[in-house]
C-alpha cells in the first residue's frame, strides 16, 4: 500500500523533510534569542538614559572596554577641547540620511588623559576626500555630557575600516587608533555630546536612540516553527494523494477491458 515510500524519490524527499524540521526549529530559536537580545539592550538603553549623569573616569578607562550595563549612560568630564588633532568620521549620515561626517574631537582632562567626545554630524562640502569646515567647539575649560558609547569595530558595526584615508579622516570611532594617534592615554569608548549645544546647530548633535522598537524577530521566530509544523502536515498530505493517485489508477487498470489480439 506503502510501497512506494521506499521508491528513490521519497526516500530523497522523506530525507529532505526529516532536515527541514529540526533546521526551521533552531532558525526559530535563533531569531528568539535575538527577540531577547534586543528586549536585554533596550532595557539596558532605557536605564541608563534616565539614570543621573556620572564622571567618565568612573565608568572607563584606558584600553578598558564599555561595559554591556554602561552602554548609553549619561556621563560629564571637564577639560578643554583639542581640536589640532580632530578628525572627521567618513560616511556618516543623519536623520534624514544625508551622507556627511562626524565631528571627532579629543577632550584633554585635567589629569592629561583624553576622552574622545562625538561632537554630531556635519554634511560634506565637497568631496568625501576633502576636509570638511568645523564649527570649533566651546574654548577653555569645559565640563560636557554625553552618552557613553562602545568602540566602534569593523565585526561589530558593519563599517569596513580601510588605510591610506586622507588626512584626518577615520573610518571607525575606536579609542585603541586614536591613542596610537595622539600618543596619548585614551578612555575607552568615546561619548556623543548632549552638552553644550553647538552655536547655530552644527555641528547636529546626535540623537538618542530608540529603545521602544523591538523589531519582528519575535514573529520570524513563530513563523519558522509554524513552517517546522507544517512540513510533516504537508508530507502526509502528499503521501495520502500519492497512495489515493496509485489506488485510482489501479482501479482503473482493472476495469479497462483486455485488448484481443488482432486477427488476421
Amino acid at each position: 500500500m506503502y510501497r512506494f515510500l521506499l521508491s528513490r524519490q521519497w526516500v530523497i524527499l522523506t530525507l529532505i523533510m526529516l532536515a527541514l524540521i529540526p533546521t526551521m526549529i533552531e532558525l526559530g530559536f535563533w531569531q528568539l534569542h535575538r527577540h531577547e537580545h534586543k528586549v536585554a539592550l533596550n532595557q539596558v538603553i532605557s536605564d541608563s538614559l534616565s539614570a543621573k549623569p556620572v564622571p567618565a573616569e568612573s565608568l572607563t578607562a584606558p584600553g578598558q572596554a564599555v561595559e554591556r550595563d554602561d552602554l548609553y549612560r549619561r556621563v560629564t568630564a571637564k577639560g578643554t577641547f583639542d581640536t589640532a588633532d580632530e578628525v572627521v568620521v567618513r560616511r556618516r549620515t543623519n536623520s534624514d540620511e544625508e551622507v556627511g561626517f562626524h565631528v571627532l574631537t579629543p577632550f584633554v582632562l585635567d589629569d592629561g588623559r583624553v576622552l574622545m567626545v562625538n561632537r554630531g554630524w556635519i554634511p560634506a562640502d565637497g568631496a568625501q576626500t576633502e576636509f570638511p569646515k568645523v564649527p570649533a567647539p566651546a574654548r577653555g575649560e569645559t565640563t560636557v555630557t554625553g552618552r557613553l558609547m562602545a568602540d566602534e569595530t569593523s565585526g561589530g558595526s558593519g563599517i569596513k575600516d580601510v588605510s591610506g584615508l586622507p588626512d584626518r579622516m577615520v573610518m571607525l570611532i575606536n579609542s585603541e587608533q586614536q591613542a596610537k594617534a595622539l600618543g596619548k592615554q585614551v578612555l575607552g569608548g568615546y561619548i556623543d555630546l548632549t552638552a553644550p549645544e553647538p552655536k547655530g546647530d552644527v555641528p547636529e548633535l546626535i540623537g538618542a536612540p530608540n529603545h521602544s522598537d523591538i523589531g519582528p524577530h519575535m514573529a520570524y521566530a513563530v513563523q519558522w516553527w509554524l513552517f517546522a509544523a507544517g512540513v510533516p502536515v504537508g508530507f502526509v498530505v502528499l503521501v495520502r494523494r500519492e497512495r489515493r493517485d496509485r489506488e485510482e489508477a489501479a482501479a482503473e487498470a482493472e476495469s479497462s477491458p483486455a485488448t484481443e489480439p488482432a486477427t488476421v
